[in-house]
């Protein structure tokens, strides 16, 4: 046999040898990039990610920074819309969501989650309450109700309005914002009669801008979780954020995360 012929044999068997290996290395659970934890998030949900004096801040940004470190991965925020962030996530442009989403069974079916917290939501309203408005209810009929555009406050801002077209009432006007705090403004401003907003973002407006708003009526849908997400499928980064998290709940961090932004005891779910 020829040196040549045994050359074409052995690239022959190489080549075989490679079609049969695992194909692991190129599985979703690549970062996109190496050594880091590449996450997406919509900075104007205060005060769980938001920017001061120019600085992404926020409950969500301690968090991961101390997972990251737990994980021995370095975070690098990719900041972006809310709307974009799911499609950026299953393109591959994003290793995982960290920007305070509310599970739902419409995400659901689009990604995969580990929760972190448990919170609900206010209305809030000006000082003195002009609109006397009572809390989520039929009250909120024929006024302006500001929401984050996108956010699950804008889900039940609709849903309050067909309850008001079905009791006969007056539509709300459902005003949409990119951010808590543009609502917020609306409302100081008399343009909005109310605003939808976590029990957490509450706590964390009425310590920013004290004596101009108030929260009327119970919180209302307590139980929603908020969570990191994964891309549909990716195990393994799921299984490194779960046990990131629960180093953190050993180890005190998150408890002193929980107390350092001022939230409720009630949003821990560990």
């Amino acid at each position: 046999m020829t040196s040549t012929s045994v050359l074409l044999r052995r690239l022959s068997g190489l080549m075989l040898s490679l079609a049969v290996l695992p194909a692991a290395s190129h599985a979703a659970t690549e970062s996109v990039a190496p050594g880091k934890l590449t996450y997406g998030t919509a900075a104007t949900f205060m005060p769980f990610e938001f920017m001061k004096e120019g600085k992404l801040t926020g409950f969500d940004i301690d968090l991961i920074a101390a997972l990251s470190k737990e994980i021995k991965l370095t975070p690098a925020p990719m900041s972006m819309e809310f709307k974009g962030l799911i499609p950026a996530l299953q393109g591959k442009r994003l290793d995982i969501i960290n920007s305070a989403m509310y599970v739902n069974p419409t995400r659901a079916a689009q990604v995969d989650f580990v929760p972190y917290l448990k919170i609900g939501s206010r209305v809030v309203v000006a000082k003195g309450n002009p609109a006397k408005i009572t809390g989520r209810d039929l009250s909120l009929c024929g006024k302006n109700i500001a929401v984050t555009l996108g956010g699950i406050e804008e889900s039940q801002a609709r849903a309050d309005n067909k309850r008001c077209l079905d009791a006969k009432k007056d539509a709300i006007n459902v005003m949409t914002f990119p951010a808590a705090t543009d609502s917020a403004i609306a409302v100081a401003q008399g343009r909005a009669d109310a605003e939808f907003l976590s029990t957490p973002g509450t706590v964390a407006l009425f310590s920013e801008k004290a004596g101009l708003f108030e929260a009327v009526g119970p919180e209302f849908e307590a139980d929603t979780h908020i969570a990191f997400a994964v891309r549909k499928g990716d195990a393994e980064t799921k299984a490194q954020l779960e046990k990131g998290l629960q180093s953190l709940v050993k180890n005190g961090t998150y408890k002193q995360l929980i107390e350092k932004w001022n939230f409720p005891d009630s949003v821990a779910i560990y």
